[in-house]
């Protein structure tokens, strides 16, 4: 350009038109347009080698802190999606394990149950034997004391009725269980003394 404009100037004084500063008033002066380009030249040295180094380096930087920021966010994220898939994990394991346990508790529930049944129902069964066993000494006792207390006063009637003593105890014993043979095969009826007595004084 410098080359361009010295050639139009050299063109414009040789043909003896006008000189350069009374006919181009836009074209600086040559000195000035080399000093204008030294110190473009040195601005954009110093802006090459210190603004612009700053500025990618600031540039870099944020780029970096972006990316850092978006990688930090998408762990982030996975972490919490591994979190939140250990915590969906333990939650089926826990409710897995809760409905196992209940099924035990149902079962030894059940079997607590049964086993409180078999035990209650051997407890009654013993009762009940135990019950039976005692009715059946108590009734052999009973008929023992009644087989006495009846021979006794059997003996005592007879006694009375034969005029002898009839208190031997073989004899007794003899009498005794003839009398009560003959009552239980039914060869004796018990007689009604109100009713005999009621006949005759009619």
């Amino acid at each position: 350009m410098q080359l361009m404009a010295t050639t139009v100037i050299g063109r414009l004084v040789s043909e003896g038109e006008t000189t350069p500063a009374q006919g181009l008033p836009i074209l600086p002066n040559i000195g000035e347009l080399i000093v204008g380009f030294i110190a473009f030249a040195i601005l954009f040295v110093i802006v090459w080698k210190k603004v612009v180094p700053n500025l990618e380096k600031a540039f870099a930087e944020r780029a970096a802190a972006i990316e850092g920021g978006i990688r930090n966010a998408e762990e982030s994220q996975a972490q919490a999606a591994a979190a939140l898939e250990q915590y969906q994990a333990q939650l089926r394991e826990a409710r897995t394990e809760a409905a196992k346990i209940r099924d035990e508790a149902k079962e030894q529930g059940s079997a607590i149950i049964a086993e409180m049944r078999e035990q209650a129902q051997a407890e009654a069964n013993r009762i009940t034997e135990t019950a039976h066993k005692q009715i059946d000494a108590e009734r052999r006792q009973a008929v023992v004391s009644l087989r006495g207390e009846v021979g006794r006063l059997s003996t005592d009637l007879a006694s009375r009725i034969v005029g002898e003593s009839l208190h031997d105890e073989v004899r007794q014993k003899g009498l005794v269980e003839r009398f009560l043979a003959e009552l239980e095969s039914g060869a004796i009826r018990p007689e009604k003394v109100g009713t005999d007595s009621a006949g005759a004084g009619a």
